[in-house]
């Protein structure tokens, strides 16, 4: 049984609102949770795009998780500041990212860094500054598995685009990335159906690559929606990323997960303009907004209705304005997570006594150093 107002924080006066708070005691039940679903750290590279907190990678770091997935260079160079030994960068570096890819190499030479590549030319400028720098260069072929976001489609010139890589002495062909963030279907029978349809296609792109004398050594796939499904596959990498913090979109698209809210937003009422109107100090600057309305949950206020939003204020309306005053502070779940950390340069971090501490977001911004 959850603890009742488990959110409500008692020493207030002196937190700005709106603020973001996180609850390292969730985090940990997340981090065991990921584990138990995943059988184990030795398959898991949890994606740190959703929190960018080196305090929560050396919480995992602590549990045997050394495997990391990320989506910018300062992420991965904040990962290997922690004591990261093995960095995916599961974005195609282009333009000045890729001489600073190479940059993070020669900085940290103790974490294992790779990237993905889906075409021949961002293959190629890779491989060309590799030759220069006399290096090795760790790839991940990346597939379009019906998302057509990013990746190559699998078929034979998939199978050319792994030759190049492996052929190339310059190259290291580590295996093949795969994200499927389109298969979220809330129905786990459904959702498992999909995606074991769309990953065949993977699975016959492997066998034809190893029927040409190839090795395919590692598979990365899916993300937090299809992180279960994956994990029953015996050699795949999963990479889940907001389980670690959770939010209200997916708590009620996946239940049968069992992850929970871990990162919750304080926030006061500011005005009341008329009867039924409440103010708060919670904008668009300050939560995720590229839903529709609502886009929190309240937590213990159920008839609020989230009617508009803009850069600093939410309008809610309630049947019992009269009970709320200016100053009042509420508490809500963002229902999109990732977004909403980024846009905060620091967390506060409440312990179980209550004791609070300040958690710098520190790959927010685009770069740390490199």
């Amino acid at each position: 049984m959850e603890k009742e107002n488990w959110y409500h924080i008692k020493d207030t006066e002196q937190l700005i609102s709106p603020s973001l708070l996180v609850f390292p005691d969730r985090i940990e039940k997340n981090i065991g949770t990921m584990l138990k679903i995943a059988g184990g750290p030795q398959r898991l590279r949890p994606h740190i795009k959703t929190h960018k907190i080196a305090e929560i990678i050396e919480m995992q770091l602590r549990h045997g998780i050394h495997k990391f997935k990320c989506a910018t260079i300062a992420e991965a160079e904040l990962l290997a500041t922690t004591g990261a030994k093995d960095v995916l960068l599961a974005i195609q570096p282009s333009g000045p990212n890729i001489t600073r890819f190479f940059d993070l190499m020669d900085t940290y030479p103790e974490t294992h860094f790779s990237t993905i590549v889906d075409n021949a030319k961002t293959m190629d400028e890779v491989a060309k500054i590799a030759s220069t720098k006399h290096r090795v260069v760790s790839l991940f072929l990346d597939i379009n598995s019906g998302m057509n976001r990013t990746g190559i489609a699998p078929g034979p010139e998939a199978v050319a685009l792994y030759r190049g890589i492996a052929d190339n002495p310059n190259l290291e062909v580590k295996g093949i990335h795969v994200y499927d963030g389109h298969i979220r279907n809330p129905d786990i029978a459904v959702r498992t159906k999909v995606c074991d349809a769309a990953f065949e296609l993977v699975t016959q792109l492997k066998r034809d690559i190893e029927d040409l004398g190839m090795p395919v050594n590692t598979i990365v796939a899916g993300g937090t929606p299809s992180f279960p499904i994956h994990s029953r596959r015996g050699t795949v990498e999963v990479s889940p990323g907001t389980s670690l913090l959770w939010d209200h979109r997916y708590g009620t698209l996946f239940p049968e997960m069992g992850f929970v809210p871990a990162a919750v937003l304080l926030s006061r009422i500011i005005s009341k303009p008329k009867e039924g109107y409440l103010c708060l100090d919670l904008g668009h600057k300050s939560v995720a907004p590229e839903m529709p309305l609502p886009r929190v949950r309240f937590l213990g206020y159920v008839d609020f209705e989230q009617i508009g939003q803009s850069e600093e204020h939410l309008v809610v309306t309630t049947q019992k304005s009269s009970a709320y005053e200016v100053g009042d502070i509420l508490y809500a779940v963002p229902f999109h997570i990732c977004p909403t950390v980024a846009k905060y340069h620091e967390v506060i971090s409440i312990a179980t006594n209550g004791e609070q501490e300040i958690w710098s977001v520190a790959a927010r911004n685009n770069k740390i150093t490199i």
